[in-house]
C-alpha cells in the first residue's frame, strides 16, 4: 500500500505535491481542510500522511495528536513554514515522525517518504521479539512495551528503540542511528537523533521511573538491559 494522504491548504503547493507524488507512482489523496483531513486520516488506510501545520479547521499539531490518541500509527511527515528546534520538538511531541521546513525540494521530500515507508516494511519483515529487561519490541507486529504495558511509539521512535535493542549494553553512535533509521539521502545532521531520543525517553523511561537509555558523551547512546529504577 503506497497511498499517501496530503493535507495541505496552499492552492499551489497542494496540487503540485499531488502531481509530483503521482508521477512517482504513489496514489495521492489531497485535502485542504484540517477537520476533513483528520476524518480521512482516522480511516487508517494510507501508508504515509503528509500534514501541513497551518490549516483551516484544525492545525497539524491537533490532527497528529488526535491520531495518536486514537491509536492510528500511520507515519506522519509534517510540513511547515516555521523553523527552529522548538517548533520541531512540538511537532514530534504530538507524534509526528518527521518534519520538513518549507521551501523544500522534491528530492528531499521523496527521500523522507521512502524512509518512512522503508521503516514500516523492515519492521514487518522481521519476525522476532527483542527483549531487554522488561522492555520488548515485537518487530512483526510493530509494537513495543514495558512488561504488560504497551508503549504508544511513533514509527520513528520504534525504529530507534529497535536499533538500540539489537545491541543492548553496547554504545550505538548517533551516526549509526541516523544511517539505520533515516534515508541515505537525508541531508540533516545528528541533532535530529537527540530530539527523538529525548522524546523516546519520555515514553520508555519517565512513566516507569526507569533509566534505560544512557547518553555516552562523545560517542552515542546505550540501552541498559538492567533497566534500573531512578531515585525519585
Amino acid at each position: 500500500m503506497n497511498d499517501i494522504l496530503v493535507v495541505e491548504d496552499d492552492p499551489q503547493l497542494g496540487p503540485a505535491l499531488r502531481r509530483g507524488l503521482a508521477a512517482e507512482g504513489y496514489r495521492v489523496e489531497l485535502i485542504s481542510n484540517g477537520t476533513h483531513g483528520l476524518e480521512r486520516a482516522l480511516a487508517g488506510d494510507h501508508a504515509v500522511i503528509v500534514l501541513d501545520i497551518m490549516l483551516p479547521g484544525l492545525n497539524g499539531y491537533r490532527i497528529c495528536s488526535a491520531l495518536r490518541a486514537a491509536g492510528v500509527d500511520t507515519p506522519v511527515l509534517m510540513l511547515t513554514a516555521k523553523d527552529g528546534d522548538y517548533d520541531e520538538a512540538e511537532g514530534l511531541d504530538t507524534g509526528a515522525d518527521d518534519y520538513l521546513v518549507k521551501p523544500f525540494s522534491s528530492v528531499v521530500l521523496l527521500a523522507r517518504l521512502r524512509a518512512l515507508l522503508r521503516r514500516g516494511r523492515t519492521a514487518t519483515d522481521r519476525g522476532s521479539v527483542l527483549r531487554a529487561g522488561d522492555l520488548w519490541v515485537d518487530l512483526a507486529a510493530r509494537r513495543a512495551g514495558r512488561g504488560s504495558c504497551e508503549l504508544a511509539l511513533t514509527p520513528t521512535e520504534l525504529a530507534i528503540l529497535t536499533c538500540l535493542m539489537h545491541t543492548p549494553d553496547q554504545v550505538v553512535s548517533k551516526e549509526a542511528i541516523l544511517d539505520e533509521v533515516w534515508d541515505p539521502a537525508y541531508a540533516g545532521g545528528t541533532a535530529i537523533v537527540e530530539v527523538y531520543i529525548s522524546a523516546l525517553r519520555k515514553k520508555v523511561d519517565t512513566p516507569f521511573g526507569t533509566h534505560s537509555i544512557d547518553t555516552v558523551r562523545g560517542h552515542g547512546y546505550r540501552l541498559d538491559a538492567r533497566q534500573e529504577r531512578r531515585d525519585v
